[in-house]
């Protein structure tokens, strides 16, 4: 055994290997280097995000001629409410436009959330021949561009009588392939145990769905129905082709209306584009919180 004494001293530093070690501060900073690296990155997107729409809401209180004269300076001088007060004061049915956007995006949304469930939960939970085969076709349909579908969606909705009408632009996008993707994936990554349980104590599918599947789905519900909403209410090039009357337009080919063809007014135009921002944020903050639950629950079960 080997005693204290014949052990050898601990050797000291010397001057070689203290200059050869990075001083402290260098060894936190580098530590710190990627926390810094990635807040730089996010401030950079924050940015990209907040500044246009900074500067489209400090446009709407700008005069035409403020705009034309300082189009680099993005601070109002004077501020104006003028723009929305033309556009509030009946120069163009702004309000109706906003009222047929809102009525088309939340009933197509309704009806999404109704049929893609019901659908989803089918292809997820119950047994039939050809469900691989039916879930396969449906995802194929992802893959084909929309505007292949622009066509034959026109000539169905002539012959079913519905053009200048707002069913155009409700029905159509009713039947989307990825309302169905997003809520199956969800239903499968639910735990069987309770719906078994259930069977037991002598619920049908029906109630269990209604029950005990939807109430779980609730992120994923919100989730969709946020995305749902703000593809119709942002649609632009099948309302230009369905709707013809001034009346009938819905918000976002009604305001390109407001740019004349021999001068555009920039601060009526980007108050219409803060009135058509408003539903937006308000639906986004609702949904907020269901939103960021669905992807931290899909996260954990990923």
């Amino acid at each position: 055994m080997t005693s204290t004494l014949d052990r050898p001293a601990p050797v000291a530093d010397g001057p070689a290997d203290a200059a050869a070690r990075p001083p402290r501060h260098r060894r936190s900073f580098a530590r710190a280097l990627p926390d810094l690296v990635v807040y730089v990155a996010l401030v950079i997107i924050a940015a990209a995000i907040v500044v246009p729409l900074l500067w489209m809401l400090l446009t709407s209180f700008r005069t035409d001629f403020d705009t034309v004269t300082r189009p680099a300076v993005p601070i109002p001088d004077p501020w104006t409410t003028d723009a929305y007060r033309t556009l509030l004061g009946g120069a163009a049915p702004i309000l109706r436009w906003f009222a047929n956007s809102l009525i088309a995006a939340a009933s197509q949304t309704a009806i999404v959330l109704v049929t893609a469930s019901m659908a989803a939960y089918a292809l997820a939970r119950l047994e039939f021949p050809g469900r691989r085969i039916v879930f396969g076709a449906l995802i194929a349909t992802l893959l084909v561009p929309g505007v292949v579908f622009l066509v034959p969606n026109y000539l169905i909705i002539d012959r079913l009588g519905w053009l200048d009408t707002l069913w155009a632009v409700i029905v159509p996008g009713s039947a989307g392939a990825f309302g169905v993707f997003f809520l199956r994936q969800f239903f499968v990554s639910l735990p069987g145990d309770i719906e078994e349980a259930a069977r037991v104590d002598g619920a049908g599918d029906v109630r269990i769905f209604l029950r005990i599947v939807l109430p779980l789905a609730r992120p994923a519900l919100a989730t969709l129905a946020v995305l749902t909403f703000l593809t119709n209410w942002n649609d632009f090039i099948w309302p230009v082709y369905v709707l013809l009357s001034p009346e009938v337009q819905t918000l976002q080919p009604g305001l390109s209306t407001l740019e004349g063809s021999y001068q555009t007014h920039y601060g009526i135009i980007m108050a219409g584009a803060v009135i058509a921002s408003v539903p937006v944020l308000v639906l986004f903050t609702l949904a907020q919180r269901q939103i960021v639950e669905s992807v931290a629950n899909a996260g954990i079960k990923g």
